[in-house]
């Protein structure tokens, strides 16, 4: 990941420029991009734009044999969908080894997925807590991963803090006030993140920062969101939630059911710049903040191309988490955050 400060907006950039960019489809039939309309302003010392953007610089081999085995048995719930196989690919890079079972719905029951050489075959058994609870006993440090759907985020934190299995989170949406208390309760260890990928979490975290050591610095501000993601994604990113809540703290405001979900693939090529090959996989975010007198512009932007951010800190946060149980740590929940101040990452 890069970050790249690009041209600024322009003096005389209007309004209506600035609202464009966060309504892809009102410039639609000009056939003009956000980078290109970005191209053809001039720098104004009085406004910024700060991007983030990542391209995987190779796709993952399973053809790799990882030079150690870690031995960290774990279970990838969801690993029907691309976010899960992308997951698996990584872990077995990085030498952890993936149990023969996984947990999915009633459509997927009985499929036998390869990878590498390595079968899982998911249970889709309306018992699923005897289902985990059999693997567990055979696999007793064994940590689950869950990258299902954001429906069933609650229903299965329940269901592994009950077996008391640990886990890792990455699923977004949910109630999330009520995954907090059911994994507390539990006293189950878990890394619990919307957002997994490092780098994205490492500016998260500056926001954060930023809200508590600045509080009202954008007060009076108005801010737009946009946020492109593959067709397939239901809900707002959390991502973009995180971040909203930063810039509220700052005195901006937003209502966040004003959030500007792309998930046309049309728009998402043609105004957002996704690249053709990754609208199946993408992660395109913009924050824009306009002064109350419409003279300065402030815009954040990170954009994702693919998954292998996300499955890399996934596979971070397993290493991190099969730590704190091994030492028997004191806290019990934890985000990538933690991962990001343990330092221990590949």
């Amino acid at each position: 990941m890069a970050f790249v400060v690009k041209a600024p907006l322009s003096s005389y950039a209007t309004r209506r420029e600035h609202d464009n960019l966060l309504n892809p489809s009102a410039d639609l039939k000009v056939g003009n991009s956000v980078s290109t309309r970005f191209s053809h302003r001039v720098p104004n010392k009085r406004n910024s734009l700060v991007a983030m953007s990542s391209t995987p610089a190779q796709s993952l081999e399973l053809a790799h044999v990882p030079k150690q085995q870690l031995n960290i048995p774990i279970m990838v719930n969801g690993c029907t969908g691309k976010m899960g196989r992308a997951v698996l690919e990584a872990a077995m890079a990085a030498g952890l080894n993936p149990v023969p079972v996984a947990l999915g719905g009633p459509e997927d029951s009985g499929k036998i997925l390869d990878f590498g050489g390595k079968q899982i075959e998911v249970d889709g058994s309306s018992d699923r807590e005897a289902a985990l609870s059999s693997v567990f006993k055979d696999y007793p440090n064994l940590i689950v991963v869950d990258y299902t759907v954001p429906g069933a985020v609650n229903d299965n934190a329940a269901l592994y803090s009950k077996v008391g299995v640990p886990f890792v989170m990455g699923t977004t949406g949910g109630d999330r006030e009520l995954l907090y208390k059911t994994v507390a309760d539990s006293k189950v260890y878990a890394v619990i993140s919307p957002q997994m990928g490092k780098q994205v979490v490492a500016f998260l975290a500056a926001m954060e920062i930023m809200s508590e050591q600045f509080p009202g610095a954008f007060s009076g501000y108005d801010m737009q969101v946009m946020e492109s993601h593959q067709a397939g994604k239901l809900d707002i990113s959390g991502t973009a939630k995180a971040v909203i809540s930063c810039f509220e703290k700052l005195g901006a405001s937003f209502d966040p059911e004003q959030v500007q979900q792309i998930r046309d693939p049309r728009v998402q090529v043609e105004m957002v710049g996704v690249p053709e090959e990754y609208l199946s996989g993408h992660a395109f975010h913009m924050y824009n903040l306009t002064s109350p007198d419409g003279t300065v512009t402030f815009e954040f932007q990170h954009n994702v191309c693919g998954r292998s951010i996300y499955a890399e800190g996934t596979v971070d946060a397993i290493l991190f988490l099969a730590k704190k149980i091994s030492t028997n740590a004191d806290k019990r929940i934890y985000d990538m955050i933690d991962v990001l101040r343990e330092g221990n990452m590949r």
